[in-house]
């Protein structure tokens, strides 16, 4: 592909992503709360099957405040696309879902998400310091990409089995007006972080992309799994919504487009290896979690 070739693919590209964030803002506005009808037939067993759920899925999706302040760490001068997503798009919608499925479990005799909005890491703040050189911002911009496409895609499965299963439990409000609407949004996200991780891969040197791959290896934990307790969180999660028989089966649909991205060399490989083995280590350590319980707890 010749300089002008590759010049007018970017321009495409980007006129494209554009397109698509325009979109996501015009057609998902965050969900009107007025919309919302919290009303619950059975709340004994509504809380007993999925309490929990509802509870990680609220911290996970408040806690994108966060995320940001991370992200204009991580990214001091980020494409206008990217800042125009995260600050315009996908953090009012999320914040949103955070706030319909906190009073949700409220609703349920539960108390509010315990969240953690402000803190950033030494490591984000280390890389935030290399980034102000372009040539390493662009391996954290994939490394960006990368976690969004875990995370969205996480999402999208966890709310449709949410979804199944709150109608299975006859909770026909609460599947039409606080899951259904919710998870009509998360798919736009995915698709932003895969359009974007798809241009950017191929404009990357080959150092680049060694250490993308490097980094990725050492620092992929599960949405929202900061510390080892919410990783187990995270695995009870996996259990409720019938995920946990069949984590390698979860971890290969999270992570396809990046096996495809980062393994390409390596013919074969469906899942990698530190995607499967950090769902595992969840599912496992709830387990060892719910034996250590009293029995009467």
């Amino acid at each position: 592909m010749n300089l002008h070739s590759a010049r007018a693919r970017t321009s495409l590209q980007d006129r494209r992503l554009a397109e698509h964030v325009d979109r996501l803002g015009l057609e998902h506005p965050p969900i009107d709360l007025a919309s919302v009808d919290y009303t619950v037939r059975r709340p004994r067993l509504f809380n007993d099957r999925y309490g929990h759920v509802l509870d990680y899925m609220a911290r996970v999706e408040l806690e994108v405040d966060r995320n940001v302040l991370e992200l204009t760490t991580l990214l001091p001068e980020p494409p206008e696309i990217d800042r125009r997503f995260y600050a315009e798009v996908w953090q009012p919608q999320e914040i949103r879902h955070g706030l319909i499925l906190d009073a949700l479990q409220v609703e349920l005799g539960r108390p509010p998400a315990e969240t953690d909005l402000s803190s950033v890491g030494v490591k984000v703040r280390i890389l935030g310091a290399l980034a102000h050189l372009p040539a390493f911002q662009d391996v954290c911009r994939m490394l960006y990409y990368l976690t969004g496409m875990a995370t969205e895609r996480s999402a999208v499965l966890a709310y449709n089995l949410l979804h199944r299963g709150v109608l299975d439990l006859g909770e026909r409000a609460i599947a039409r007006t606080v899951i259904a609407p919710i998870r009509r949004q998360e798919p736009g996200h995915y698709a932003f972080y895969q359009f974007s991780a798809r241009a950017l891969w191929d404009q990357l040197a080959g150092w680049q992309r060694w250490m993308v791959r490097r980094m990725r290896t050492m620092s992929f934990a599960p949405v929202g799994a900061n510390n080892p307790a919410q990783a187990a969180d995270f695995g009870d999660v996996m259990r409720a919504l019938s995920i946990g028989a069949e984590p390698d089966d979860f971890a290969t649909q999270i992570s396809r487009v990046e096996a495809e991205l980062l393994w390409a060399h390596r013919r074969g490989l469906r899942v990698p290896a530190y995607v499967a083995r950090a769902l595992r280590e969840a599912v496992e350590s709830a387990e060892a979690r719910w034996a250590a319980r009293p029995p009467d707890d």
